[in-house]
């Protein structure tokens, strides 16, 4: 994959952080967004150690216009990754707090939007690549897309309505040569999932998820999956009955807070 500038939001930590390290390198130039001023400074020093030019900025994915002018100063360039996102339980048999429900879909739902939109924009005024694209996108969803877990609700609707969204919108995108690559994965290592308390399967470290996104984005992916045997479960969990459902997902699934 031919790129050598991307821009990453929620890259102060989890996956976010895990593509900064891994694009790092002499020719690549890294825009860099989170809503953690130390952690994202940290991520930024250990990308310019590895040799890339890194441009880190504090900033709100639900801040519409700053991050309309972020991206347009950005441009050119190659990818855009929407990586920022909140997770958010309610205990067994409670209501979901309204305050968190409306937090959960202004920065996993119009967060995307005020990504994704722009870049869209930006890209289309760019030229071709020697690979006939003018520039990638990615948004992160999550295998939580495919259900609606009772104490997830908000989550899973506002993964739904990103993947869906990414799928919608990716034939008309490729043929501007803007490629769309809706991105689900599972349960993340980072320091949100350390303080759940049920079991995770298929748990697994950022940097491999990060390998993971980046080889779809460059053999040209609309959606990937994985691991691809728990978006599978997830998909059938989603065509149980809400009363079985209810019962039989003690867990759900998804990524937790990146930036």
């Amino acid at each position: 994959m031919n790129v050598h500038s991307a821009l990453i939001t929620g890259a102060s930590s989890g996956i976010g952080a895990a593509l900064a390290a891994a694009l790092a390198h002499p020719d690549m130039v890294l825009h860099l967004s989170g809503r953690d001023a130390a952690r994202l400074d940290a991520v930024a020093e250990a990308c310019r150690a590895q040799g890339a030019t890194v441009y880190a900025v504090t900033l709100d994915v639900r801040e519409r216009q700053a991050m309309a002018d972020w991206i347009a100063a950005a441009t050119p360039l190659d990818l855009v990754v929407a990586n920022a996102g909140v997770s958010g339980r309610s205990r067994s048999g409670q209501a979901e707090d309204p305050e968190k429900t409306r937090e959960i879909f202004d920065i996993n739902v119009d967060g995307v939007l005020n990504t994704v939109l722009p870049a869209i924009q930006a890209m289309a005024g760019q030229p071709q690549g020697e690979d006939g694209l003018r520039g990638r996108i990615a948004a992160v969803a999550s295998v939580a897309a495919f259900m609606a877990s009772p104490d997830s609700a908000a989550y899973c609707a506002s993964k739904a309505a990103v993947d869906r969204w990414m799928r919608g919108r990716a034939p008309e995108a490729r043929r501007r040569g803007i490629l769309l690559t809706s991105v689900c994965p599972g349960f993340i290592r980072t320091a949100m999932t350390a303080g759940y308390q049920f079991p995770m399967p298929g748990l697994m470290d950022a940097e491999r998820a990060a390998a993971i996104i980046l080889r779809a984005i460059a053999t040209r992916r609309a959606r990937v999956v994985f691991p691809w045997w728990m978006g599978l479960a997830a998909r059938l969990a989603g065509l149980l009955p809400p009363g079985l459902l209810e019962r039989a997902a003690p867990g759900g699934a998804g990524q937790s807070r990146s930036g």
